[in-house]
């Protein structure tokens, strides 16, 4: 009968520009899907050069490069017999695209460019394609030669199309185009099209996966079919984590789930559907059906193959399955852990190196890095041979096999304890619990020496010696000592990260970790070029309200004791003097607000798009059961003047893990001056009016 069709899509860890390593993956997820019956094969988007090219998707090698990975796929003998979707850019006419080649047994069945492009946040399409913007029009794309001499073609058609088999109808969608509110998959469906195909690159944000899977799930939903999504995963070279969680739905149910974090570098789903139950579903749905007879149809490109068998009715079908999400806690402990996997691996450095200090951000950092080496020893326990021979050339070692995650972590995680004259016992004793709990190799220095050094080179040439304001100094003065204290600690984290293996006689360097979360950037509650300066920092994207629970949860979950005098310590950057040998310095002191109101100064600010007059009007609500209008004032001003004086400090911010759609980062997502009237002059005198009249 030709009904019970059986697809395939994957999640694959593809790297920019590594297109030797991204054939093998592709070639691998199609024997794979091969393998277990799929007629229909589905990837990410971009897949042959990697999504996160930039700008060398203006190069002409990145375009001739990508045509010489297809010509490799069209020709080899793995991609016969099953419709391959992959993900490439082109020039057609002289501009650039980003396409989906989809081919067949040497022959391109169809390019489809994509005609909504990603723009917002992370994303920059806009940049270096150009969207398609001819509904329902194809034109004649002329092949290079060397694909010609494969296929055999000389032109294919390029546009908005959709594939007819012998006993379906396939429409393509890519990545953006599930998220906008004309949907092609919408009238596509209208049209016959049974079969959508979504091929993504979408990163993680925490809390963000069920809003893809209600998405792919809704557009079954009310119009019936099954929608197919491939999703890159991995970090391809950049601070974002691309997430997987491929992922095939039917009539709005889910029937396939892929792993949302994963050390394995090509994941495949493979179901078989029936196509009568996507026909009884739309049968019934008079008010689609009236609609569906006035479409305009799309072009159709006829393809002589078939999804299904023709005698397949003792063919067992796929069932409703239930999407089972992280929590935030889990998200944490395991998209940063499999980023700096993927960083170190391609770094082809020996390990990190972690300045740790007994506070709660370096902690977190710390757990994410033994988190990782979890999931490591749990892949080569589960046979994953790439990470097996990962883990092998990182460690300087053809023989050894990782099974406790403790020792491996002693092999790839260097902590250094920094003290100073205004370090506290507790601080230390609490870093020096947790390194051993979580089998770090682990440093104690002090630092006293090198800062006197440098202050005494400064009272040399001036004749001054500055003190601190708890021994008569002015507050400049004190923030000066304390600047020198946190800079010479960066100074020496890379000493130790390029030197430490090399004293202890192994070879290879370290990769410094930062350990600054989102809301001390956002206010700028660091030094700039201190120990927030590193090569990576993990939890850069994180709050500081999300990293206490990430805590509980490793304390619950790793049975890490040493964190719950860690949860209970004040956060404070100990860089002030002691008194009576306890400290006296706390963080949230220092800036003049809690972390919990900074975390909601981010998200008004970035998300709620909240300059000071409007995040003032939204507080005096948000917060009328405990303050003042003129309080509420206050602290928004406070904030802004906070804000805008550090914002030059987001310019040199440390490449982070992106988690949080309220990040500073300047590098590409929070595009900002950073040379502010800090006086916010106009703004703050709306403000004061405001407060008049209330």
């Amino acid at each position: 009968m030709g009904r019970a069709v059986t697809v395939a899509t994957c999640a694959l860890n593809q790297w920019a520009l590594d297109f030797e390593g991204n054939l093998e993956r592709i070639f691998r997820s199609i024997d794979i899907a091969k393998s277990k019956g799929a007629r229909y094969r589905l990837g990410p988007e971009l897949e042959i050069c990697g999504y996160g090219c930039s700008d060398h998707y203006y190069e002409s090698d990145t375009l001739l490069h990508s045509f010489q990975v297809l010509g490799k796929l069209l020709e080899s003998p793995i991609t016969q017999d099953i419709i391959c979707d992959v993900g490439m850019p082109i020039l057609h006419r002289n501009v650039r695209y980003n396409c989906r080649v989809i081919f067949l047994n040497k022959k391109i069945l169809l390019i489809r460019p994509k005609i909504s492009l990603a723009n917002s946040g992370n994303y920059r399409e806009l940049r270096w394609f150009t969207p398609w913007s001819k509904a329902r029009h194809v034109e004649e794309y002329f092949l290079p030669r060397i694909i010609q001499e494969v296929t055999e073609q000389e032109t294919v058609p390029f546009g908005d199309a959709v594939l007819a088999t012998e006993d379906t109808c396939l429409g393509a969608e890519i990545c953006e185009e599930l998220w906008v509110p004309n949907s092609p998959h919408i009238e596509m469906g209208l049209d016959g099209v049974e079969i959508f195909t979504n091929s993504s690159g979408s990163h993680h944000v925490l809390r963000k996966a069920y809003a893809r899977v209600d998405l792919v799930n809704s557009a079954t939903a009310k119009n019936g079919g099954i929608y197919i999504l491939a999703n890159q995963k991995g970090c391809d070279g950049d601070r974002l984590y691309f997430d997987g969680c491929a992922m095939i739905s039917m009539n709005g149910e889910t029937v396939a789930q892929g792993s949302q974090f994963s050390l394995n570098d090509v994941e495949v789903l493979v179901v078989t559907l029936d196509l009568e139950d996507v026909r009884s579903y739309r049968a019934e749905i008079s008010s689609c059906n009236l609609v569906a007879s006035k479409v305009n149809p799309y072009p159709r490109v006829k393809v002589n193959f078939a999804l299904s068998c023709p005698d397949d009715v003792a063919v067992p079908t796929c069932m409703p399955i239930q999407w089972r999400h992280h929590s935030p806690e889990e998200e944490i402990s395991l998209g940063p852990a499999c980023w700096l996997w993927d960083y170190l691996r391609r770094s082809k450095q020996a390990g990190f190196l972690l300045a740790l200090s007994g506070g709660i951000d370096s902690s977190a950092t710390a757990c994410i890095v033994y988190s990782m080496c979890h999931q490591v020893c749990l892949a080569v326990k589960n046979g994953n041979a790439d990470v097996l021979a990962d883990v092998r050339r990182i460690v300087n070692d053809d023989t050894y096999i990782p099974e406790d995650p403790r020792e491996f972590c002693k092999r790839v995680l260097t902590t250094c304890y920094m003290a100073s004259e205004n370090s506290s016992q507790d601080s230390y004793n609490r870093a020096k619990l947790l390194a051993e709990q979580i089998g770090s190799y682990h440093i104690n220095l002090n630092i006293d020496a090198a800062v006197k050094a440098v202050v005494g080179i400064f009272s040399m040439v001036t004749g001054l010696t500055p003190r601190f304001s708890a021994y008569g100094g002015s507050s400049r003065e004190s923030l000066a000592l304390q600047n020198v204290q946190a800079r010479i600690r960066m100074i020496l984290a890379y000493l130790f990260a390029q030197l430490t293996l090399w004293a202890r006689g192994m070879p290879g360097g370290l990769l410094v970790l930062g350990s600054v979360n989102v809301d001390e950037s956002l206010c700028g509650y660091l030094t700039k070029y201190d120990c927030s300066s590193a090569d990576i920092n993990p939890i850069g994207g994180i709050s500081k309200t999300d990293l206490k629970n990430f805590i509980q949860y490793c304390i619950e979950n790793f049975q890490l004791t040493a964190l719950k005098s860690i949860m209970s310590a004040p956060p404070t950057a100990e860089l002030e003097p002691l008194v009576d040998g306890q400290v006296a310095q706390t963080d949230e002191a220092d800036m003049g607000m809690t972390y919990a109101e900074l975390s909601i100064y981010g998200k008004l600010r970035k998300i709620a798009k909240a300059g000071p007059y409007s995040m003032f009007c939204k507080l005096i609500n948000i917060w009328k059961e405990n303050c003042t209008p003129r309080e509420v004032a206050s602290k928004v001003k406070h904030f802004f003047r906070m804000y805008s004086v550090n914002r030059h400090k987001m310019t040199i911010l440390t490449p982070s893990y992106h988690a949080e759609n309220y990040s500073p980062d300047d590098n590409r997502f929070d595009l900002r001056p950073f040379l502010y009237n800090t006086s916010w002059s106009w703004q703050f005198r709306c403000i004061d009016k405001q407060v008049n009249s209330l």
